[in-house]
């Protein structure tokens, strides 16, 4: 990743999409394309005023319809990029199951910890949220990021200089925001899971 342009002003806003069916029951949903529930519809669309008083400079989306329906729906649909870096992680054979269906098979499981037949690593995904990484910090002003919680949870470990790993400490609720920044040139987190102001 690249050092950051201005160390004592960016401040980078994290989205996680608004509620979908598989959200609100707890199952693992990374390609398939779901549209949010009215709730989820409802709380992007509280969002949207607190955004107002924001300048983006850089708005990155991730491309499934939930993270796009949301970034519309914050109003910033059309200064939106989108890059497949923000694409949730691939859980493989274990999309649409829930935690406690895939325990069955094999106990204690969970995505940090074991791998994903089929799927991603949690290296994988660090990989790719390197990437937005070193772009947000190479543009160096405000940004936003539209997109799911467990790809935000682990960019959230690596702008602090963690393990993809560390991410299982993060809990990101859907329709939240948070915000990362510095505090004496530190990157740290200055909100989390907030709700709509």
């Amino acid at each position: 990743m690249s050092e950051p342009q201005n160390k004592t002003s960016q401040r980078v806003m994290l989205i996680r999409h608004g509620e979908t069916d598989w959200s609100l029951t707890g199952r693992h949903t990374s390609v398939t394309d779901l549209p949010l529930t009215v709730e989820g519809e409802r709380r992007s669309t509280a969002l949207a005023p607190f955004l107002r008083s924001w300048n983006f400079g850089l708005v990155l989306c991730s491309p499934r319809l939930r993270a796009r329906r949301t970034c519309e729906l914050l109003g910033c649909g059309p200064q939106a990029q989108i890059t497949q870096d923000l694409c949730e992680w691939n859980y493989g054979k274990y999309e649409g199951l829930t935690t406690a269906e895939i325990r069955k098979s094999v106990p204690s499981w969970t995505v940090f910890s074991q791998p994903c037949p089929g799927g991603e690593s949690a290296e994988d995904v660090s990989v790719r949220v390197d990437r937005v990484i070193s772009q947000v910090r190479e543009f160096g002003g405000d940004t936003l990021l539209v997109a799911h919680a467990h790809c935000l949870r682990v960019l959230t470990a690596r702008w602090l200089g963690l393990s993809p790993e560390a991410a299982r400490f993060f809990n990101l609720e859907t329709g939240r925001w948070s915000l990362l920044g510095y505090e004496h040139e530190c990157p740290v987190i200055k909100v989390w899971s907030a709700p709509p102001a």
